[in-house]
């Protein structure tokens, strides 16, 4: 039913397994545990671009918590309103809540489908996934992309010692799908088995928790003060860490091997996502200082004056103009020359006067 999930998976584990197995041997078990690490390498490595755009959904929701509690307390009976006015609000920030989501919500069909493809190498069982087959019947039945020869070797790989699709409470009847006496392979032991697999739960379950302690310390003072953040922070630093260690003997090791793996790729690229974003709002804030620097007025130099409500602009201080002498209007320049003529000892001619409108109307009709 779920192939589709099934087969993708398969086919990244079995590449992994070629290019280990190509080094370390086939039926290294550390061919197949670096395998199994590498899947996951590989699922985050294609999450990147989304794991950014998760983080920075998350602060953009942190920072227009105000906002959203304004638009809460306002329409808190209205809902539909409410969520229409906060469709306008994300679409004016820019940002999608499912996107925050995008990240864990693709990594859970990957861990269902490496639990069953695991599952599915031994699959004398009984149960989910399960076809109570014989352990000899059980090594010629190929499992998705792997064909009988890799059920095989997988099958009598061994991690120091324990197969790493065994957990701690197996049942004794699928432990006999592992024996291969032509290699001198036995049943192993269920203390080999827990003695591979608690380290492993000991080490999923802390780097949970610093995972944990390292988003929460992210979060502003008013995303941490809100009751519903707050219960969230406390499941996600003890109640979830503390899950690990009590579901960890129903795993198999390479799902611990999963979980150990992918906490260290969250821990590392948290760090160097955070410190990435960090240095791109300090070069913002940089840049906002800068740019007020400039626009504001040099040392000693008073910014000019703003003019008073209702009053007046100055008028430029310009010369006086006079009448010109075909219209009756002197210019300035004719009253300067006038003046210049007079101090050369010339007699100064009198600067036109002005004419009154009356005049001009009486010259006009005599013209005519």
């Amino acid at each position: 039913m779920l192939d589709f999930i099934y087969y993708p998976v398969s086919w990244i584990l079995w590449v992994w397994h070629k290019v280990f197995g190509a080094v370390l041997g086939a039926d290294n078990g550390f061919a197949w545990a670096l395998s199994v690490v590498f899947l996951v390498f590989t699922l985050r490595l294609i999450l990147y671009k989304p794991f950014v755009k998760q983080v920075r959904t998350t602060r953009q929701m942190q920072e227009l918590q105000p906002q959203i509690k304004a638009l809460q307390k306002k329409y808190g009976k209205d809902k539909q309103r409410l969520a229409v006015e906060m469709q306008k609000l994300q679409k004016e920030h820019g940002f999608n809540p499912i996107m925050g989501c995008l990240p864990v919500l693709a990594q859970a069909p990957v861990f269902i489908g490496l639990f069953h493809v695991l599952r599915s190498f031994n699959r004398t069982g009984t149960g989910v996934g399960q076809l109570g087959l014989d352990p000899a019947d059980n090594r010629t039945i190929p499992n998705y992309a792997f064909d009988v020869a890799d059920v095989n070797s997988f099958l009598d790989a061994r991690l120091f010692g324990a197969p790493i699709s065994a957990w701690i409470t197996m049942p004794k009847a699928q432990l006999d799908a592992f024996a291969n006496p032509e290699l001198g392979l036995g049943i192993p032991s269920i203390w080999t088995i827990v003695a591979v697999a608690v380290p492993l739960m000991i080490i999923a379950s802390i780097a949970t928790h610093f995972n944990s302690r390292a988003s929460v310390a992210r979060q502003s003072a008013a995303a941490a003060a809100n009751p519903q953040s707050a219960i969230m922070n406390k499941l996600a630093l003890y109640v979830f860490p503390l899950g690990v260690l009590v579901g960890g003997p129903f795993l198999p090791i390479a799902i611990l091997l999963y979980w150990v793996s992918n906490n260290g790729w969250t821990y590392a690229q948290q760090h160097i996502v955070f410190a990435k974003i960090d240095k791109e709002e300090a070069e913002k804030k940089q840049q906002s200082i800068e740019k007020r620097t400039e626009n504001a007025p040099k040392p000693g130099v008073k910014p000019p004056a703003k003019p008073k409500p209702g009053a007046r602009p100055k008028l430029s201080k310009l010369p006086p103009a006079t009448l010109d002498a075909s219209d009756g209007v002197t210019t300035s320049d004719e009253v300067s020359s006038a003046s210049s003529t007079a101090s050369d000892g010339s007699q100064p001619q009198k600067p036109t006067q002005p004419k009154s409108q009356a005049n001009r109307s009486k010259a006009k009709r005599k013209r005519r």
